[in-house]
This record gives structure tokens, C-alpha cells and sequence, in this order.
């Protein structure tokens, strides 16, 4: 005989018929585990109730009951069911499997092989026991339908060829959470998975989606339901964390024992990322779940909206298929089953958790799906019903389930693709606080992987409502920045750059346009500050004033040597030079007026050719000097020599000289001319009124002649420092160019790296202080004799060898 070894399983729940349907739920969860010494067979668990895991049962028997009214489908056959119970454990698991195989009876005939006691299996809801279901079952290719094992590692139909599932795989959710958290700007975030098949895949997914959209992961922690040790190790990673958010690929046991966890450590402040095991799980909610989870975002398979489906969860299950229903305990049939579960009878007329029921509808498809597929192997039809003499198997029921396509009732399409699966579509949903305290699950967007890539996921931001102010408003001024690994409520207010204005509570701060600046308070634009050097500070007033000042004192000196101009030293200073260098100072003297003030087109094209030309002309005069000194020394017959020739060299060297650089700066008027510029490039505050060069090649070539005229005198006056006493005015004109040469080589320098307006300054600057050298080195000692010591002002003392002018 063949006969079972040990005691055989019974089902909790079962009812027969023509075709058998199998069950296997959590319909308790685990509250301790045996001890497996293996002397001694093992104690069953002790298990508390699960309510979500109940209503999948209970679904599971609304499907059936509804076929079998339904004169459409499976017309004259009957289903039946065997509903079995893992108490959320692997080893319960397998225990039901081979019960579900094999059946309660305890000796079957004198073969141990023949057909399986049911001819498919809906479940499990979790991958691990799905996995150990499967891989059970597959050998006997009796098929397995889950509703909610979605770890991508069963898409493989060589490990898992008669596995069907109505609910997507977690390659498309794992995406869709890094696409989520992306889309909220949070680069910085922690990640917990359930140490199992499902949790591992999914969260590899995860990772990998995550780094290709730019998401640093700070820590990575797993921990299965039966290691509180390992959970204690990930509280502890959460609590010194800096990552705010934290993405949860868990179970929903794993969670409500994290949960559990986070609230005994009140380390809340978290912003969850939720998936579809728990992320409407009823039993998370608890009067102190809120403070941990309140605020969480993830993906939720959508809710059932099964007509007729609430009224039977409700009342018609515990009055036509569950037999302890009398009120009155005293009077309840006094029977095992009734004894084993009455914990059951507490949920009696409960339907708070009926209006969020999801995963039902898959369990709805999944019961329907194999009703699809006997009804197309039995051949059934609206007249004649079904033929009950064809024998099923299960390699028949796996390949018409490849087959099936219909509609259910609330309008879904159920069908399976090649690797076992339906379409990926899920809700996106919130945990807040309904009007009446109470946590709701509200809807803010979704994703369906069937629709086009650029509109798979839709996300409504104004639906999410915030838990409580994790930031106060920016005021003006401010903006708001993200901070790494806090939800987007969370923000620190950052002062907006100089230049920028913010109102309140903005994000981004504004740039002020070109020719504005922002306030003090960086709340409005303000038009910018225009700074040149004018007339009305006290720089330009006091250059200007120098600049008066040494005009009138060329005047001064050109009235002096007009009184002398018929004495020995005005003559012997050669006059008609001298006037024309008194002239020419005035001039350098006077040009730099022209570089104070605000720059308009004309003063910008004058400035610079009234500088290039009147130093020049001052150059030239000295240079004509210089060579006439050193003709008459070197003329054989000076006394001829120098009267006939040296008038006329004098005016030609002196023009000459000068008119080429009046034509440099017509060319450069011409090709380039200088114009006025707002300059907000050096100091982005203001605006600094300037003149451009146009040409920088025509400036430097007008301050490098006249540079080569200076360095000229220079090596000609250094020549003649030898000549006789009465003409050492060539030692004057010496120490004048070496204070004009070292002014202008310092200038260079000065004027390249000065900011602004003292641009202009250092210019000018350089134009007094060389003139100023000028006027001194070469007049100051004549001005001496002429008006401190007349009696030197002879002829004689001119002629004579031990005076010096």
C-alpha cells in the first residue's frame, strides 16, 4: 500500500468539486520559530493572525463561488479548493506544497504516483516560498499562479517553466523607484532589503538603476525576518546615517519588524521609499507607525474594484463557507477546526481594510485565468456545457494558461506574456493623514511600463501633502537649497550671490539685468552705481588742480623769460625754443583736464591725441635743443655755422617730429578711434564709465614714439653732459628725461593693473608728474639766476669757464 510518511496536512480551508484549485497563503504570520534538533519532529509554530493575507483566501473563494454560478464559464463543472496555511515560514511552506501534491488521504491504493490532488495552485505572496512552491512543483509541471511574487529571478522559464504570475515583475518597479527618487532630486539616499530572493534581486535592480540616474547610495543593509541581530545592526546604520531617505525594497513581515524597531529607537525625521510587499500593508498602520512612515512614497499594485467581492468578504464568507459563525461561543460547534481558529472569529463583520484591498483583483485574475484555461480544455460550450470525460493534465493547464486572453469584469485585460507575467502598472501612492486622523493611502501619480517612454510615469507633486514644516519659508533675499539625502521639503536657505534677487520661499534666485544691482536685501534691483573720475571728488579736484596749477606756472615762466628775453641767458637758452616748450608744457598741463569727467565720444578721441601730440611737440623742442647744442660744438666754424643753419634745423626737426605723430593719431581717429564704454565686467556692482582705445596698437604707438623721442634726448644730452659750463644745460635736459623715462616705465605697470576710474588717475598721474619734471629740471635753475641772482644774468659770467648757469 502506499501510505504517507508522517501525519498528512489538512487544508484550513477546503470544499470540493468536479476540478480542484490549490491555495497556499500566510494567513498567519510567524511568532516563534521550532526547534529543529532533528531528535525529536518539530512543534508547529505559533502564529498570529494576518488579516491581508486572510482576504487573499478569502478572495480566493469569491472567485470560485462566482464561476461557479456563472452558466458562461465551466458550465456544468465544478470548482473546489484546498486552501492551506504556511504561517509566513519556508518549512510551513513545503509542508503545504506536498500536502497540496499528495493530498490528506493516508493510504492511496497500492502506486504512490498518479494525478496531484489539485490541477493548479494560486500563490504564494511572497518570492522566497514562491521560489521553494515552484521549484517543488515544477517537476510535476503543475502550475503555480502568484499574485504577488514579483522577484525577477522567476521570469526564468528554464528554472520555472509552468510559473504564471498577475503581477509584473520588480525589473520595472526596481527602474520606476530610482526614477522616483531622481524626479524629487534626492541623490543621497540609504537602501534596506529583506535578505531573500526578492529583496537581493530587487535591489540589485535598484542599485544599478540608481548609479545610471545619478543616485549615490551611502549604505546598503539586508536582514532576514528571522535574524533580530542583523535588524538591530540596520536600526543602528539608520540612526548615524546622514541619507534622510531611505528606500525600502522589503517584505511586509521585514517592514513591520523594522518598523517595529525604528519606533522602540524613535528614529523617525525619515523619508520612506516604499514598493509594492508593504507599501499599503493595513498591518504596518499603528498608532506609532505614523511618526516613522508617515509621508511615504512607492508603488502599489492598483485596487481591486471587483463588484459583489466587499459584500462577501464582509458577511456572505462567514455565512456560506466558514462554519464557527455563531455569535455565541457557548453554542459554536464544538470542533478542532473550530478551536484552531478562533482567532479567526474576531474579524467578523471587521471591513476597515476592504476599501484598500489591492492585490485581491490579482488573485481575482489568477482564479479566472485557470477557469480560462479548463474551460478551453474541456471544451466547454454555452449548450451542451463541458465534456467531463476528458482527462486534464497538468502540462494542459500550463499550456492553455500561455493561451489565455479575456476581461474581467471591472474592465482589466489579463493575459501573460513570454516569460509569465502581466503588465507592469502600479499606483504611486502617499501616507497621510485623512480628514478624520486616520492614515490614508492617497494616490499621486503611476507608472505603466505599456504606454510610450516619455509617458510611463506621472507624478502629481501638488498631491503630496507634507507631514509638517521641515524648513521654515526663505525670506527675500534667500533661496531655497536641497539638502543631500532629505525629502524636498527639507531645505536650508542660502543667501542669493550678489547681483541675484529672491521673493519669499523662492527656489532659485534671479538674476538682475545688465545695467541693475541688487539691493541690500537682495530683494529688488536697484539701478547700478556709474563711477568715473569727475571734477566734484577729491581725487579729480585735485588733479585738476595740479593740473591748473602747473599751467599757470608755465604761464608765470613764460612772462619772466618775455621781461628777459633780451638778456645773455634767455638768448643763450635759446629763446624761440624755450617759448615753444613753455607752450608745449602748458599744453600737457592743460590735456590732462580732458581726462576728468564723464566720457563722451568727443573727449575720448581728444584725450588721448591732445596728450600724443602735445608731449610730441614737448619732445621735439627738447630734442631740437639737443642737436643744436651738439651741431655747435661740433662745427668746425661755429661762429658761421650755427647762426645760418640752426633756425631753420630747429623748425624743421621740431615740425617734423611732430607732425608724425599727429599722423599716427590720425590714423588711428580714422581706422579705430577711442568711444566711451560701460565697463560692469571689472566690478559687476557698478558701472564704471570708461574710454575704450578702440585700437590698443594706437595707443602704445603714440606712447612709444614718444618714449623714443625721450630715450633720443636722453643718449644726445648724456653726450654733450661735457660740453663747456656755459652750455651745460644739457645736464638739465639729462636728469629731466631720466625723471620722464622712470614716470612712464612705472606707468606701464600702474595703469594695466589699476581697477576702474584710477585708470584714468594713473594717466593722469603720469602726465602732471612728468611734465612737472620737465618744467623744473629745465626752467627752475634759469628762473634762479633770472630772478634770485641778476648779477649772473651778464655776458660775461655767460662766457666765462667757472660759472655755471
Amino acid at each position: 500500500m502506499c501510505q504517507i510518511l508522517g501525519s498528512p496536512e489538512f487544508p484550513m480551508l477546503s470544499k470540493e468539486g468536479d476540478v480542484m484549485i490549490g491555495g497556499a497563503f500566510s494567513i498567519h504570520s510567524k511568532i516563534t520559530s521550532p526547534s529543529l534538533v532533528f531528535t525529536e519532529k518539530p512543534k508547529r509554530l505559533r502564529c498570529s493572525v494576518n488579516l491581508r493575507e486572510f482576504r487573499f483566501a478569502q478572495t480566493m473563494i469569491f472567485a470560485i463561488e462566482e464561476i461557479n454560478k456563472n452558466s458562461s464559464l465551466l458550465r456544468n463543472v465544478s470548482i473546489g479548493y484546498r486552501i492551506y496555511d504556511n504561517c509566513g515560514s519556508t518549512l510551513s511552506s513545503m509542508r503545504a506544497v506536498m500536502a497540496l501534491i499528495n493530498g490528506d488521504e493516508w493510504m492511496l491504493g497500492k502506486s504512490c504516483s498518479g494525478q496531484s490532488a489539485v490541477h493548479a495552485i494560486i500563490g504564494e505572496s511572497e518570492s522566497s516560498s514562491t521560489i521553494v512552491l515552484s521549484q517543488t512543483t515544477g517537476p510535476f509541471k503543475i502550475p503555480v499562479i502568484s499574485h504577488s511574487a514579483t522577484c525577477e529571478c522567476l521570469s526564468s522559464r528554464t528554472e520555472y517553466p509552468s510559473f504564471f504570475r498577475t503581477i509584473a515583475s520588480d525589473f520595472y518597479q526596481s527602474r520606476a523607484l530610482a526614477q522616483l527618487v531622481k524626479h524629487f532630486g534626492w541623490t543621497w539616499v540609504g537602501a534596506v532589503n529583506s535578505d531573500s530572493d526578492y529583496g537581493n534581486n530587487g535591489m540589485a535592480i535598484f542599485l544599478a538603476a540608481a548609479q545610471e540616474e545619478g543616485v549615490c547610495v551611502e549604505y546598503r543593509e539586508r536582514f532576514h525576518r528571522a535574524e533580530p541581530e542583523k535588524l538591530l545592526k540596520v536600526v543602528d546604520v539608520i540612526r548615524k546615517s546622514t541619507a534622510r531617505v531611505i528606500v525600502g525594497f522589503l517584505a511586509h513581515v521585514e517592514m513591520n519588524n523594522l518598523l517595529e524597531q525604528l519606533s522602540l529607537h524613535n528614529i523617525t525625521g525619515r523619508q520612506f521609499i516604499g514598493v509594492e510587499a508593504w507599501i499599503t500593508a493595513d498591518s504596518l498602520v499603528t498608532p506609532t507607525s505614523f511618526a516613522v512612515l508617515g509621508g511615504s512614497l512607492g508603488f502599489a499594485v492598483q485596487k481591486a474594484n471587483i463588484s459583489g467581492m466587499e459584500d462577501f468578504l464582509v458577511k456572505g464568507f462567514w455565512e456560506t463557507e466558514f462554519q464557527c459563525k455563531e455569535a455565541n461561543q457557548d453554542s459554536m460547534i464544538n470542533t478542532t477546526f473550530c478551536k484552531e481558529n478562533q482567532d479567526l472569529m474576531e474579524l467578523i463583520d471587521y471591513d476597515d481594510d476592504v476599501a484598500e484591498l489591492r492585490y485581491s483583483s490579482n488573485i481575482y485574475k489568477a482564479v479566472y485565468a485557470v477557469a480560462y484555461s479548463l474551460h478551453n480544455i474541456l471544451k466547454c460550450s454555452n449548450i451542451q456545457g463541458c465534456d467531463k470525460k476528458v482527462h486534464v493534465t497538468h502540462r494542459q493547464v500550463v499550456e492553455s494558461l500561455k493561451q489565455v486572453n479575456f476581461t474581467i469584469k471591472n474592465g482589466d485585460r489579463v493575459w501573460f506574456d513570454s516569460t509569465g507575467a502581466t503588465a507592469a502598472r502600479y499606483e504611486v501612492v502617499n501616507w497621510q493623514h485623512g480628514p478624520d486622523g486616520s492614515v490614508q493611502f492617497i494616490p499621486v501619480g503611476y507608472y505603466d511600463a505599456s504606454l510610450p517612454p516619455g509617458q510611463r510615469f506621472v507624478l502629481k507633486t501638488e498631491a503630496i501633502k507634507p507631514l509638517s514644516v521641515c524648513s521654515e519659508s526663505c525670506p527675500p533675499g534667500f533661496r531655497q537649497a536641497a539638502i543631500k539625502g532629505k525629502p524636498i521639503c527639507c531645505f536650508s536657505c542660502i543667501a542669493c550671490a550678489a547681483g541675484e534677487i529672491s521673493n519669499s520661499n523662492s527656489a532659485v534666485c534671479l538674476l538682475c539685468p545688465l545695467e541693475c544691482w541688487s539691493n541690500e536685501d537682495r530683494s529688488h534691483c536697484v539701478p547700478k552705481v556709474i563711477e568715473f573720475l569727475s571734477f566734484g571728488e577729491t581725487m579729480g579736484g585735485l588733479l585738476a588742480a595740479f593740473s591748473l596749477f602747473g599751467a599757470s606756472l608755465t604761464l608765470a615762466v613764460s612772462c619772466v623769460f618775455f621781461r628777459f628775453r633780451h638778456t645773455p641767458l634767455v638768448k643763450a637758452s635759446n629763446s624761440e625754443l624755450s617759448f615753444l616748450l613753455l607752450f608745449s608744457l602748458t599744453l600737457c598741463f592743460l590735456c590732462s583736464l580732458t581726462f576728468i569727467g564723464q566720457p563722451t565720444e568727443w573727449s575720448c578721441m581728444l584725450r588721448h591725441t591732445a596728450f600724443g601730440a602735445s608731449f610730441a611737440l614737448c619732445m621735439s623742442c627738447i630734442l631740437a635743443k639737443t642737436i643744436t647744442v651738439v651741431i655747435a660744438f661740433k662745427a668746425t666754424r661755429p661762429a658761421k655755422t650755427v647762426p645760418q643753419c640752426s633756425a631753420a634745423l630747429q623748425r624743421t626737426s621740431v615740425l617734423s617730429f611732430t607732425l608724425l605723430q599727429l599722423l599716427i593719431c590720425v590714423l588711428w581717429l580714422i581706422f579705430a578711434p577711442p568711444f566711451p564704454y560701460k565697463n560692469t565686467v571689472h566690478a559687476t556692482e557698478k558701472i564704471i564709465l570708461e574710454c575704450n582705445l578702440g585700437s590698443p596698437l594706437g595707443f602704445w604707438t603714440v606712447l612709444g614714439y614718444i618714449g623714443l623721442l625721450s630715450l633720443l634726448c636722453f643718449i644726445l644730452a648724456f653726450l654733450s653732459r661735457k660740453l663747456p659750463d656755459n652750455f651745460n644745460e644739457a645736464k638739465f635736459i639729462t636728469f629731466s628725461m631720466l625723471i620722464f623715462c622712470a614716470v612712464w616705465v612705472t606707468f606701464i605697470p600702474a595703469y594695466v593693473s589699476s581697477p576702474g576710474k584710477f585708470t584714468v588717475a594713473v594717466e593722469i598721474f603720469a602726465i602732471l608728474a612728468s611734465s612737472f619734471g620737465l618744467f623744473f629740471s629745465i626752467f627752475a635753475p634759469k628762473c634762479y639766476i633770472l630772478l634770485v641772482k641778476p648779477e649772473r644774468n651778464t655776458k660775461r659770467h655767460m662766457m666765462g669757464r667757472n660759472h655755471k648757469i
